[in-house]
């Protein structure tokens, strides 16, 4: 098969969409078809980046104190908020209607840094479209850019971001380790096992899981196996499709891991 490569798309002129004190809610809507690339890039304002069709993967970068990359897949029913100055990329897995919420950094809720995974409610992603139409009467938009912040901050958080080494200064075995894992969700392979494949032991690599990651790999699997399967249930396949696909034995047991970790059955999740 021949090997697909990245369409790279440039971020492109922001100043249309720049949000200000009195527009601080700007929406911009693309259409992108599968394998597109948005370079490293970052910005003054906070973004929410989601689909209204599609299938998106964000990469928050590591920069500072923090040395692992954050990645998150978004499908449809989630968005990813992205802080102010944070440095991020955007691949398209899936052919997706690209919708970007620029917000004015006075926007930002309490408490919130870096980026997040939010649930994004059917009331959002109306006012969002509600903001995109042409043309708008200034009363009415400001009315959806309130509507817009209060579901933002409001929204339930979705803990699904898969941590990743740092590219330079992680452990080059812990790397090649979760990129092998992330791109062969489906193999039921051992910690030993892949330990092997790097070069390093069990404890090893154990070790540098807790050390680099802060967390075990059995918690950090978990999490690159619900960011796999979200996608799949949103796009309609069985839960013993989904099941398989990230790796679990029966259809009993990938339930029953992604209910204690969601609060729902992943029925609940198909075809959303």
């Amino acid at each position: 098969m021949a090997q697909r490569h990245p369409r790279l798309e440039p971020v492109g002129d922001t100043d249309p969409f720049t949000p200000d004190a009195a527009r601080p809610v700007r929406v911009r809507a693309r259409s992108m078809p599968a394998d597109t690339h948005f370079e490293p890039h970052r910005h003054p304002w906070a973004q929410l980046a989601f689909c209204a069709t599609g299938t998106l993967r964000v990469r928050a970068l590591p920069e500072g104190e923090r040395r692992e990359e954050l990645t998150y897949i978004v499908p449809p029913s989630r968005a990813v908020w992205i802080a102010p100055g944070q440095l991020h990329c955007i691949d398209v897995l899936e052919a997706a209607e690209f919708r970007t919420l620029y917000l004015h950094a006075s926007l930002t809720p309490a408490g919130w840094s870096g980026s997040r995974m939010i649930v994004a409610s059917p009331l959002l992603r109306e006012c969002v479209q509600g903001l995109d139409a042409q043309p708008l009467r200034p009363a009415r938009e400001t009315l959806l850019m309130q509507l817009v912040h209060d579901e933002i901050t409001h929204a339930d958080p979705q803990a699904l971001a898969v941590p990743m080494p740092h590219a330079q200064l992680g452990d080059k075995r812990l790397r090649a380790l979760c990129e092998a894992v992330v791109r062969a969700p489906a193999a039921r392979t051992t910690l030993a096992e892949w330990a092997a494949d790097v070069g390093a032991s069990e404890r090893t690599i154990a070790r540098l899981f807790q050390g680099e990651l802060g967390t075990s790999y059995q918690q950090w699997r978990q999490q690159a196996a619900l960011a796999h399967a979200l996608p799949l249930l949103a796009q309609g396949a069985s839960v013993g499709q989904v099941a398989a696909a990230t790796g679990y034995a029966s259809d009993s047991a990938f339930s029953a891991m992604f209910k204690a970790a969601m609060g729902q059955p992943p029925s609940s999740f198909q075809g959303r």
